[in-house]
């Protein structure tokens, strides 16, 4: 269960704005819900409650930070222009642990990424966002996600780029449903706040800090 959701944070991760400027360095904060259609596997979620999850973005990079009882705190920045990503895991049990890797989906992976442009579109926080509509597999388990793009926030999303380009602009809304055996777990995920502010360059490392070991096997 928690490598599970520790898997769904991680793909999770990427209202002071006019609408509809474009903005290439600020803050997004997001609220994330999960939910099952399986009643034991739904009290879990629902005894986690909802994530908060804050994203700084600069240029081609961006750092998006979530906390939970369940999965401890996660950070994960990724760089746009040396392709790569470095999770930080710092979970009870486990400790703190660091994996840097390339975020390119291979040829296989994209494969199975089929992608339709949608008909509707949705106002977030005053932007409206294009809809697409995404069928992909993640670790062997189908993925199905509905996600509203925006392409006034440059903010880089290592989700959008690992269905090969097919989604263009940054999700602010996006629900996706991970298909297993006998059960359905609903991630939905919508940016709440936008801030246009300056973000320190430290933040952006994809240095892992002192006291985190590498984790074998992701």
């Amino acid at each position: 269960m928690k490598k599970l959701l520790l898997f769904t944070f991680a793909l999770l991760l990427s209202a002071g704005a006019i609408a509809q400027d474009q903005i290439n360095e600020g803050i997004l904060i997001a609220k994330q819900t999960m939910a099952s259609d399986n009643a034991q596997m739904n009290s879990q979620l629902q005894a986690i409650g909802d994530t908060k999850a804050i994203t700084y973005f600069k240029g081609d990079k961006s750092r998006s930070e979530t906390s939970s009882p369940m999965t401890g705190d996660m950070i994960i920045v990724v760089d746009g222009v040396e392709k790569q990503m470095l999770m930080l895991v710092d979970q009870p049990g486990m400790g703190k642990k660091f994996v840097l890797q390339s975020f390119v989906p291979s040829e296989e992976d994209l494969k199975s990424v089929v992608v339709k442009k949608g008909d509707g579109t949705k106002t977030v926080l005053g932007y409206v966002c294009q809809e697409y509509f995404i069928n992909m597999k993640q670790n062997g388990q189908d993925v199905e996600m509905q996600m509203f793009t925006t392409n006034k926030i440059s903010a880089f999303s290592h989700n959008t780029t690992a269905m090969g380009g097919k989604v263009e602009g940054y999700p602010l809304y996006f629900k996706m449903t991970l298909k297993q055996v006998g059960a359905n777990i609903i991630v939905t995920s919508e940016i709440t706040e936008i801030k246009e502010e300056s973000v320190s360059d430290d933040k952006l490392s994809l240095i892992a800090p002192e006291g985190y070991s590498k984790m074998e096997g992701m």
